[in-house]
């Protein structure tokens, strides 16, 4: 009786700060719709207010943002062939989540943004759409999110669960309440064994944490993707190329930098920009216009001309296919204490990586990839100058590293499999 007690009180504690904040979330949107305007649409759904009824789901799937629906994208398909009566919900965080879910699957399932973890919304997402199974991926440990799966009796799994060390550390303000929270699900797929650990100490009993693998070696290549680079070829002409992908505002004087010392002395030298956030799209490309170079952008010209030295893509969900254009890449996100994206998508696509040297959000994966030489991580911004360099200089090198990750990516496999062996018991059946 003391425990279910604390627990009221802890979940009380927690509700009525949320509750205190609740006018914050609504400046959040108003300030990221100046950036991004789809923030300032769909605001009903953020606070579990819909208008029309809605036929119960099956299952029910949380992914943040693009990272998290491209891992699980695997598995949901997976699943949507072998059971393909089971009615689907997906959640995302972000806008640019929510466009991946509308590129991957469109009108074929259910799709709406996750309600804030405030108990009234909670408790009106769940009696909405009355969902009998939930994954959440990664590292969703939203605690009335999760109170609320347990209240109504919903079978709850963490998907692909990472949990770094510094992660670990930052809940420890909320420790007595994430313990409880981390006991909640049936099971936690963890992607490595430090994140097991992790979660074990966070509270998560040890028979309930699975070690599974990440979802993301389980990656599929694009289709068509030799069509799309001979077009992408074709219309570029000869010469070399690079990338700077997934890159952040505080990255993108370095990235002019390193282009800027790579062109003295390969002239010709193209580069292919991915900002990581749609509200950079068009700032790089002034950025690179006012550096003095000819730029190219995917939706104005959809292909890059042979006179182009920037061409900035636009548009999302074709990480993977301009990767493959590419004869190196600079992953982003690591020049700063970002954490690093998914080196997985230039290792499955055969193309040499270069990253900056923070990268705890992918520490399994860059330390795998560094002991098998497949990936050099750099310092700073002259280290990945000199890099990517030799990179250019030495396409036996580039081939060296590219057959090296894609062993790793061969070897890593089998994640899906044991997830979906994981979540069978709790599977709708009917």
């Amino acid at each position: 009786m003391r425990m279910d007690l604390t627990e009221r009180f802890l979940r009380g504690l927690y509700s009525v700060v949320l509750y205190v904040l609740t006018p914050i979330t609504a400046y959040h949107l108003i300030w990221r719709g100046f950036r991004v305007r789809e923030y300032f649409h769909r605001w009903s759904e953020r606070y579990a207010s819909y208008a029309d009824p809605a036929p119960q789901v099956d299952i029910w799937l949380h992914a943040v943002s693009v990272g998290e629906v491209n891992a699980a994208a695997p598995l949901v398909n997976a699943l949507r062939r072998s059971h393909p009566q089971l009615r689907w919900l997906v959640t995302t965080i972000t806008p640019t989540g929510s466009e991946r879910v509308r590129a991957l699957w469109g009108d074929s399932l259910v799709h709406v943004y996750a309600p804030y973890d405030l108990p009234g919304a909670v408790r009106r997402f769940l009696r909405h759409y009355r969902p009998r199974l939930a994954l959440i991926m990664e590292t969703e440990l939203w605690p009335n999110l999760l109170f609320g799966c347990r209240d109504h009796r919903i079978p709850a799994y963490i998907l692909n669960a990472r949990l770094s060390a510094r992660s670990l550390r930052g809940y420890r303000v909320l420790a007595p309440l994430i313990a409880r929270v981390a006991r909640i699900p049936r099971r936690i797929g963890a992607q490595s064994a430090a994140d097991a650990g992790h979660f074990i100490a966070l509270g998560a009993t040890p028979q309930s944490v699975v070690q599974t693998g990440n979802l993301k070696f389980d990656i599929a290549v694009p289709e068509g993707l030799a069509d799309f680079v001979d077009e992408f070829k074709t219309s570029r002409g000869p010469g070399l190329v690079w990338m700077a992908a997934s890159t952040h505002e505080g990255e993108e004087a370095a990235v002019l930098a390193i282009h800027r010392r790579l062109r003295e002395r390969w002239p010709g030298l193209l580069l292919v920009w991915v900002p990581r956030h749609p509200e950079r799209f068009a700032r790089v490309a002034e950025a690179a216009r006012a550096a003095g170079w000819q730029v190219g952008t995917r939706r104005a010209n959809a292909w890059p001309a042979a006179a182009d030295a920037v061409f900035v893509v636009d548009t999302l969900g074709e990480l993977m296919s301009f990767y493959a254009c590419a004869d190196a890449a600079f992953v982003g996100g690591s020049l700063q204490p970002i954490g690093g994206h998914n080196l997985l998508e230039p290792a499955a696509v055969g193309t040499a990586m270069v990253t900056g040297p923070h990268l705890h959000n992918f520490a399994e994966i860059s330390q795998s990839l560094l002991a098998a030489e497949a990936l050099v991580a750099c310092t700073d911004t002259d280290g990945v100058a000199a890099a990517l360099d030799a990179l250019l200089a030495d396409p036996a090198l580039r081939a060296r590293r590219v057959a090296a990750a894609q062993a790793l990516v061969a070897q890593g496999r089998g994640a899906v499999a044991r997830s979906l062996a994981m979540i069978a018991p709790d599977l709708p059946q009917d």
